[in-house]
């Protein structure tokens, strides 16, 4: 691998932000009015509760952790969305860029905006609502690293799915984070759900990682089970993401062959 190419594919994202600082609004916008949302909904129902349960230790922990995976994905898919949209693929793919290299300038360019955003969203929950998420200490991190190894392999599907069916197959991208968030119970526990969905929870790695955290803060959570959650979240969230880096080559492979990659070019 060439670090040069690699690093070409980071700076054209920035120069792509650093010409139309509109971009970097957009970057930046929903998270921050996700958490003020959030954050004031759980206010709103803290002074509802019973005193000493703090609603807002519950869920805006889980908001933060399921921006930055949101990021994560987002970051992928719409790096290379931005050289589906100015038919531009085709061109990178023309210069000595082979596509390991280019995947790995995605991934590189996520983490940016993920760490970026983190960084964010926690100071605006800090700022606004005093919650430090930080005080979770070294088990956020290693639950962060389960979530980037999945968020990198869900990325890898979505590209892979627009890759195959075209352009306008970009729509199934931006609601899958949403879905996910339902199926994994990011924001309530998974016994809520009906039978069906619970045993389709069970597959996702990220289901593991917020019901973990959720235990951590509500401390009705064994040491023991903190410890298989997070190391079956971190087994499956590699495995999908072997999975969904092999699918997406093959859907590469197979467009070189039949010559589908021609509807990315700048030519129809």
């Amino acid at each position: 691998m060439n670090i040069k190419r690699i690093f070409s594919v980071i700076l054209r994202q920035y120069f792509l932000y650093k010409s139309n600082p509109i971009r970097l609004i957009s970057m930046f916008l929903w998270p921050f009015l996700t958490i003020l949302q959030w954050g004031f909904l759980t206010k709103y129902l803290a002074s509802l509760s019973e005193e000493g349960f703090s609603f807002i230790t519950v869920i805006l922990g889980a908001v933060i952790i399921y921006e930055f995976m949101t990021r994560i994905i987002n970051g992928i898919m719409i790096t290379f969305l931005e050289d589906v949209w100015s038919k531009n693929f085709l061109n990178i793919f023309s210069s000595p860029i082979k596509i390991e290299e280019y995947l790995l300038g995605l991934v590189l360019s996520s983490i940016i905006m993920g760490v970026i955003n983190f960084f964010v969203i926690s100071l605006v929950s800090s700022l606004f609502f005093r919650y430090n998420i930080l005080n979770f200490g070294f088990i956020l991190w290693i639950l962060l690293l389960n979530l980037f190894l999945f968020g990198v392999g869900l990325g890898f599907f979505i590209t892979a799915v627009i890759f195959r069916l075209g352009p306008a197959a970009e729509w199934i991208g931006w609601p899958l984070p949403f879905i996910l968030s339902v199926i994994s119970g990011v924001f309530y526990p998974i016994s809520t759900l009906p039978k069906l969905l619970q045993s389709i929870a069970k597959i996702f790695p990220t289901t593991y990682i917020f019901e973990t955290m959720r235990g951590i803060v509500l401390k009705n959570i064994e040491f023991r089970y903190v410890f298989y959650n997070i190391n079956l979240s971190f087994v499956l969230s590699t495995i999908f993401l072997i999975i969904n880096y092999l699918f997406f080559m093959k859907i590469y492979k197979q467009n070189l062959v039949s010559g589908a990659i021609a509807k990315f070019s700048a030519f129809e």
